[in-house]
């Protein structure tokens, strides 16, 4: 045998290894963002949303500072800013505090459905991005999904979708173009660093955030509050992407984006769990609904 012949089966076997370790990465890191909406459930019984936000993410740039310190990471080249200037815009100021803003009147088993279209959305902002075009069934089932959660925001807000379904629809937007842009970024640059340099571009904000919040909202700072800030500043706001993007960049963003399926199932079990929330009886039934819809999305021709 050949050495030639001898490394064909490992060249074979390699891009599987590969791919298992994305996708276990990006499960993991969807795992890490379902307890996002019980844990700022949680913050919020001690501190309002805006100082909610901005604490999260000056914690969270704190962390990225020591980060990029530590691997003595280079500030980013010129061509990469853009991007980075995207995913800080939408995964860390216009998600986090567009979802805040909503939890304070909407329950985290009806958010999580609402968000459940997200990977449908990050799918299609891939698409856009990249040129691609999907195919008539890729279109088919993306209409049917947003209309299954058309439909329950609707039936839960008796026909008139309220403040912080709106609140959550611009999020979820914001939130698929820095998930996109991200993962196209993560190929150029370690994932840790993307999202350690999306924080740190956001921290002037956060601070001013911060300041706004602790000057304007009351504080009721008990346990359950500190974790539940602790939890959305460290895991959901830097750690959880570490591992989304380092996915997303072993696996492509299209695939990764679609472990998110099972994000809304997971966030409806911990609202009950965690929270003592009554789901809705339409909830299990639209976000089943909206996973079929998505799964044939990844099916299909694009």
């Amino acid at each position: 045998m050949t050495t030639q012949d001898s490394a064909t089966p490992l060249l074979a076997i390699a891009p599987k290894r590969g791919a298992a370790s994305g996708t276990t990465l990006a499960a993991l890191g969807v795992a890490s963002f379902s307890l996002s909406f019980p844990a700022t459930a949680w913050s919020l019984t001690g501190f309002g949303p805006w100082t909610t936000t901005g604490l999260r993410g000056v914690l969270a740039g704190a962390l990225a500072a020591l980060y990029l310190l530590a691997v003595g990471a280079r500030l980013p080249q010129r061509q990469h800013r853009p991007a980075l200037l995207v995913v800080s815009g939408g995964c860390v100021l216009g998600f986090p505090l567009l979802t805040t803003l909503a939890l304070r009147t909407s329950s985290t088993a009806h958010s999580a459905v609402v968000i459940g279209v997200l990977p449908l959305a990050t799918a299609v902002a891939a698409a856009l991005r990249t040129g691609r075009r999907p195919s008539r069934a890729f279109w088919t089932a993306a209409l049917a999904g947003a209309a299954a959660v058309l439909a329950f925001t609707l039936l839960q807000s008796h026909g008139r979708p309220s403040v912080a379904d709106l609140y959550l629809f611009v999020g979820l937007l914001v939130c698929a173009a820095g998930y996109a842009e991200g993962g196209r970024l993560s190929r150029d640059l370690p994932g840790a660093q993307v999202i350690a340099w999306a924080v740190l571009v956001a921290l002037p904000v956060m601070l001013l955030t911060s300041a706004f919040g602790l000057a304007t909202e009351p504080l009721r700072v008990g346990p359950k509050a500190l974790v539940g800030l602790a939890y959305v500043a460290a895991v959901s706001q830097f750690g959880g992407f570490v591992l989304w993007y380092r996915g997303m960049a072993a696996i492509g963003v299209p695939r990764a984006s679609q472990l998110q399926l099972g994000q809304p199932l997971l966030t409806l079990v911990w609202s009950v769990l965690l929270l003592g929330e009554e789901l809705p009886a339409a909830a299990p039934v639209t976000a089943v609904v909206v996973l079929v819809c998505i799964a044939v999305t990844q099916r299909a021709r694009t």
